[in-house]
């Protein structure tokens, strides 16, 4: 936790909390969570909990089911095809215009991010993964200075989020290639266009999976 993040007020915090909870799968889709159980998980007060669940439903990212329980949406073959068309059109557009703005510092931090999540996927360690893979993304993103773009794909990534936990825990880290790679020899090249390829391609992948688990019949 850095410095900026100690100064955020407490509501601020607690939302941030649930909203990793929620993308890195923590929660899982249908998983019911009570306001006393996040009170008690979280140890801090009802207030900020409330706030955190009322924003996180208000996004989509939770859904009430009465008796003060909510839980993550299960996400339909449907939903994820809306989440694709929606992904492909405005990721790539972001990594496109972030290459375009990344120093050689921060394409280093990519680096190691990959290299972290390279690092997990040999040891299985899925939340170390979504985590890692969240954050070589989100980095790229935020050098667009797209921020109208920005936040609008860090609300699908809440969306789908849950689900990519679900793909990991069904097929196994060993089975999810990436396209960071690609992107990562772009920028080195000062290739804004086959960045914004790369991400297309890895964004498509992983969706791919998520296709295939929920055709899977659960067990």
């Amino acid at each position: 936790m850095d410095r900026t993040t100690h100064k955020l007020p407490t509501h601020e915090l607690v939302y941030r909390r649930i909203r990793e909870m929620i993308l890195f799968g923590d929660l899982a889709p249908g998983q019911p969570v009570t306001i006393q159980g996040l009170v008690a998980g979280l140890e801090t007060g009802m207030t900020p909990v409330r706030e955190a669940i009322r924003r996180l439903t208000a996004e989509g990212a939770l859904e009430l089911r009465g008796n003060r329980r909510a839980c993550v949406p299960e996400l339909t073959l449907a939903q994820l095809e809306e989440l694709s068309f929606a992904r492909l059109a405005i990721e790539p557009r972001l990594a496109f215009l972030g290459a375009h703005n990344m120093d050689a510092r921060a394409v280093e931090a990519l680096y190691r991010a990959d290299q972290a999540l390279d690092d997990a996927i040999m040891k299985g360690d899925i939340h170390t993964y979504l985590k890692q893979n969240y954050r070589f993304h989100a980095a790229l993103y935020r050098a667009s200075g797209a921020r109208i773009l920005e936040a609008i794909a860090g609300g699908l990534w809440l969306r789908v989020g849950p689900s990519l936990r679900v793909v990991c825990g069904r097929f196994g880290t060993q089975n999810l290639p990436d396209k960071h790679q690609e992107a990562l020899a772009a920028l080195r090249a000062g290739d804004p266009q086959g960045v914004a390829d790369a991400i297309r391609a890895d964004v498509s992948q992983g969706h791919e999976q998520v296709r295939l688990s929920l055709m899977q019949p659960s067990i």
